[in-house]
């Protein structure tokens, strides 16, 4: 089978697809890789490393696009790449079908497209393989953009993360107890921080406190628990999500109005909305803005701040499903990794993903359904 891996053209986006490491695996399973000049440059991956590991040096994304079976990509497609999808092709990348542009979802279907989205690949216990290692990382990152944002150079309240003899550390509240929560809580805990997890589900919270000893706070998250925890809060954390679905608002205008000046916001949900209402995406080049006298950190793909370790961890979770679809095709696959069926948002063009095409208000093709489920079952 052919692969191909395009350079990423978000702004700033650093991450690439697949890594030299990943070429070699695929091309010594007997396929074809393309990759663009310059793919892997953000992530320190030289055009000669992908070279001495098998693959073929292309020199547009034209090129890596249309000599490719199969598309993988880090982000979803955008508009200037629409027109490079071939007829009948699969993509592979973090899609956010639910709250893409619709223009997205015209170009796949218009070319018969099977994308698979790894945000919503998720097995029967509910683990997300390819979402885990990047909330790893971004959970890890949470303490070095709130300690930034809290400098008073940055206009935040001038409160150090750990605090020192005689004063108190900062007050971390963290909505969510998923990977990317317990993650971000750690990392907090490490540096000395007061940290709070609220999540809904009161077994993750027995287990969370079980796993850091106690030395968290936990809360039920309900509306009056989140007021309460809000107010007192110098950073909250977003770490809410749904897979296929848009984050559900859990923190209104009215209760970011109610943080101390100064404080900070990092809204983690924003690549599926946000769970702030005051919420928006921001961009790696422009990181941050105010509302109700709060900062806001809402860039949805900030693991690319750190491309060369979000690359590595992103191919050891991706390349295993590319080799299963090159060796046995995306019906073939489902019967080695049956989880992948929760990661096909459309077959040959049609809606095949019951949450993803609720959430856009349409009906999935019972057929294509039909299909996928006999190929999981072969």
């Amino acid at each position: 089978m052919e692969f191909g891996v395009p350079k990423e053209v978000r702004d700033l986006e650093m991450r690439v697809a697949i890594t030299p490491a990943g070429v070699l695996a695929l091309v010594q399973a007997g396929h074809i890789v393309y990759v663009e000049r310059g793919a892997g440059a953000g992530a320190g991956f030289s055009d000669e490393h992908y070279r001495r590991s098998g693959g073929q040096i292309v020199y547009s994304a034209a090129e890596a696009y249309g000599r490719a079976d199969v598309v993988a990509k880090v982000t979803r497609p955008t508009a200037q790449e629409h027109h490079y999808f071939r007829q009948g092709q699969m993509i592979c990348c973090f899609l956010h079908l639910s709250v893409s542009s619709p223009d997205l979802l015209v170009a796949l279907t218009e070319r018969e497209i099977t994308a698979v989205a790894y945000d919503t690949i998720q097995d029967e216990d509910g683990h997300l393989p390819v979402v885990t290692p990047m909330s790893e990382i971004a959970g890890r990152l949470a303490p070095v953009i709130a300690g930034q944002l809290l400098m008073n150079f940055h206009g935040g309240r001038g409160t150090l993360l750990s605090g020192l003899p005689g004063v108190p550390p900062a007050a971390i509240v963290i909505v969510g107890g998923g990977i990317l929560g317990i993650n971000a809580a750690r990392a907090f805990l490490g540096l000395g921080a007061q940290v709070t997890l609220l999540d809904r589900d009161i077994r993750k919270l027995q287990h969370l406190d079980d796993v850091l000893r106690g030395r968290i706070t936990t809360m039920i998250s309900n509306e009056y628990n989140l007021r309460r925890a809000v107010r007192f809060a110098d950073v909250l954390l977003g770490c809410v999500l749904i897979p296929g679905k848009r984050a559900p608002i859990l923190i209104d205008r009215e209760m970011v109005r109610e943080m101390r000046p100064g404080s900070v916001i990092i809204d983690y949900s924003i690549d599926q909305g946000g769970c702030v209402e005051t919420s928006r995406p921001t961009t790696l080049r422009d990181q941050t803005f105010v509302e109700e006298e709060v900062i806001h950190f809402c860039v949805p793909n900030y693991t690319a701040a750190v491309a060369r370790t979000t690359s590595h961890a992103f191919t050891n979770a991706t390349v295993p499903y590319l080799l299963a679809i090159g060796e046995n095709g995306v019906l073939g696959a489902l019967e080695q990794s049956p989880e992948l069926i929760q990661g096909i948002n459309l077959y040959q063009g049609g809606l095949a993903h019951p949450v993803v095409a609720s959430a856009l208000g349409r009906k999935p093709n019972t057929d294509i359904l039909s299909r996928l489920l006999a190929g999981g079952a072969q």
